[in-house]
Formats: structure tokens, sequence, C-alpha cells
């Protein structure tokens, strides 16, 4: 099996590494209540997916 033959410098390294970003998630809006959310996904205001109500929300309770 090959073995590097001299170590690679800090800096080497660090410049392969200098595109390892994380991105923020896409964002789109509820075609029902347009909140942002995370595509493909059941709003978490209204709780509508694709012009169906997939969860049903309830009243605030107050006690």
């Amino acid at each position: 099996m090959a073995v590097p033959k001299r170590r690679h410098s800090s800096t080497r390294g660090k410049k392969r590494r200098t595109n390892w970003k994380l991105s923020l998630p896409s964002r789109s809006l509820c075609s029902h209540c347009s909140q942002p959310k995370l595509p493909h996904r059941v709003c978490g205001h209204c709780g509508y997916y694709a012009g169906e109500e997939i969860v049903t929300r309830e009243a605030s309770k107050t006690t």
C-alpha cells in the first residue's frame, strides 16, 4: 500500500478544505398562508401541504 513520503503542510490541508461550507436550507412559501417553510414538507404554521390540510390545528386552550 502506498504511503506518502513527506507530510503535507497544514496550509495545504486548509487550502483543500476552504470550500467545506454549510449552506442554508432552501425555503419556499406556503401556498395557503404564505409563511416560509421547507420544501416538500407540511407547513408548520397552518398544517397544509399541496393544498390539503394534513395536520389539524386545535384552538389554543386557556386554563
